[in-house]
């Protein structure tokens, strides 16, 4: 299947270098794009630069893909933002939580030549830390994910994978266009987040404390 998919930048970037960027992104090294062209222009610009949105042709035909968020659990995308980006784990709690989720939902990356997965924007990434401490459950960081529509990242892993990139055009991004919707869906999550009545404890629902206790496992049917 032949698809097109933009990456924001502050360069054109013609041929995409394997291995190389920061380990320490959502799903460590790779080459992180979007399928929406207004997503990658809003990713390109920052409050003092201008940028592009970088176009590529690629073909997926025999590629191993990972849809993160039809095929696997919130669990799991926790895991992998666990073990690349950098958590705040200040009680007992959330260091307990942080080795619990390693341990029972980690998955394996390394075959996969494409990730599509959750980008974990300022605000997705304090939903998460809220859960690793405890103060929200599992159904309302679900919940919480689709707030502001912040974007899923196609992520280019392999080498097999970058050898199908094909590079097609550079588009300018202007800050001054671009940057106040940006913005403004990081905001509008984070406002409907602390404002909506789906906040605050909920009985019934699923928290990681009870998660720890019950040493609850990756297929087990709540967590779907």
């Amino acid at each position: 299947m032949q698809k097109t998919i933009f990456h924001g930048s502050e360069q054109i970037i013609k041929k995409p270098r394997f291995h190389a960027g920061n380990p320490h992104n959502d799903y460590g090294y790779g080459f992180y794009c979007t399928e929406s062209e207004e997503l990658a222009m809003e990713w390109a610009v920052t409050r003092e630069h201008d940028g592009y949105a970088n176009a590529y042709r690629i073909n997926t035909d025999e590629l191993k893909i990972l849809e993160l968020n039809k095929e696997c659990s919130l669990m799991n995308w926790m895991a992998i933002l666990l073990k690349n980006r950098t958590f705040n784990l200040d009680s007992m709690l959330s260091r307990s939580a942080f080795q619990f989720i390693l341990d029972h939902f980690s998955i394996d990356l390394e075959p996969f030549d494409i990730v599509i997965g959750y980008r974990a924007d300022d605000s997705y990434f304090s939903f998460a830390q809220d859960f690793l401490n405890n103060t929200i459950s599992y159904e309302q960081l679900g919940w919480a994910m689709r707030l502001g529509y912040l974007g899923d990242q196609f992520v280019i892993r392999s080498k097999a994978a970058f050898t199908r990139l094909e590079f097609l055009h550079a588009a300018p991004a202007l800050r001054e266009r671009w940057l106040p919707g940006k913005e403004l869906r990081d905001q509008t999550a984070r406002t409907m987040y602390l404002h909506s009545d789906r906040m605050g404890f909920h009985h019934g629902e699923l928290y990681i404390i009870e998660m720890l206790d019950k040493e609850m496992k990756n297929d087990d049917p709540r967590l779907r």
